[in-house]
């Protein structure tokens, strides 16, 4: 039966049913070839590597990809050319050119290291410690501040809190410029004590001269480390008491009497330290001397001086009760 197109003219052969089925039949088996044709060359590529720069036509992209294989997976998925095997960023595991996540362990991160110093105490302690702090450095300021204020020059806050920033620094921080002036001492200078100490039978006797300057030196002779005490204290004591007393040995001016008190509280110390007063004997009263000796000039200088020591012996001071426990002041 012939069926008739209107548009073309002509008339339309009708296919019968048997040819119906043979095309259609033929229709399917080209279709089955053509997906396999497909599968063989997705597999092809993957196996091959090929690269996009080595001319090959890379296909739809493929919604995972296996590292073992390079081949694509996934529903809807056609690939018609090679696939090449994008590179991977080692911190992350991401592809950066298709945004995937590769299949292997990330690193694991770093451990905190332990906590060490103020950081390794509990909250109670650091905040004990962080108050322990502010306080030394709060006692520093206020010390550098009042030794600033006696080496500075008169203005308004030493004229008003004069008396207060005396009692800070002496006697035991006053300063002394000496070795910047003109003309540096040249001489040495030694202090020397004898006691007249009270036995443990009643009687009386007078120990021989004590050099307390030789064993300062002794200490600090071959110490990388000698303290303050052993470098400053008897000297500065010693300068303290000749600036406030005159060549008679009187005071001048109101600090004479605490130069005086301090300088004997550190001999008769010192005495009872190096056992002068021997066993069940007590130290009544002490007597100090200075020894000054001139420098030795150097070679290259023609200046004559005098090397025979020069001896200043103060009157005997009576030792009040408590003073060798440092009671006195």
């Amino acid at each position: 039966m012939d069926a008739y197109d209107g548009g073309s003219g002509a008339p339309q052969r009708t296919n019968t049913s048997g040819e119906a089925d043979e095309e259609s039949t033929a229709g399917t088996e080209t279709a089955a070839e053509s997906a396999a044709e497909s599968e063989t060359a997705a597999e092809t590529s993957a196996v091959t590597g090929a690269s996009p720069a080595e001319g090959a036509v890379p296909g739809p992209r493929a919604e995972s990809v296996t590292p073992q294989t390079g081949a694509a997976s996934g529903p809807g998925v056609e690939l018609t050319g090679p696939v090449a095997w994008p590179a991977v960023v080692p911190s992350t595991g991401v592809v950066p050119a298709t945004g995937l996540v590769a299949e292997h362990p990330r690193p694991e991160p770093p451990r905190p290291e332990p906590r060490t110093g103020v950081a390794a105490l509990s909250p109670r302690y650091q905040i004990g410690a962080a108050l322990a702090l502010a306080v030394v450095a709060v006692a520093v300021c206020v010390h550098v501040g009042m030794v600033f204020l006696h080496v500075a020059p008169s203005n308004t806050v030493t004229k008003a809190h004069g008396k207060a920033i005396d009692e800070w620094i002496y006697p035991e921080f006053e300063q002394n410029w000496k070795l910047f002036a003109p003309n540096p001492l040249q001489q040495n200078i030694a202090v020397q004590v004898r006691a007249e100490v009270r036995t443990a039978g009643g009687g009386s006797r007078t120990t021989g001269w004590y050099d307390l300057s030789a064993q300062d030196g002794r200490a600090i002779d071959g110490n990388l480390l000698p303290s303050h005490t052993q470098q400053n204290e008897l000297r500065r004591a010693w300068d303290f008491y000749t600036s406030t007393h005159g060549s008679d040995n009187g005071a001048v001016g109101i600090r004479g009497a605490l130069s005086e008190t301090y300088l004997r509280r550190i001999v008769v110390l010192r005495l009872e330290r190096g056992g002068a007063a021997g066993d069940g004997g007590v130290v009544e009263r002490v007597q100090l001397r200075s020894q000054t000796t001139n420098v030795t000039p150097p070679k290259w200088s023609d200046e004559k001086v005098s090397m025979s020591p020069v001896y200043r012996e103060l009157p005997w001071w009576s030792v009040p009760d408590g003073a060798i426990e440092g009671g006195a002041r």
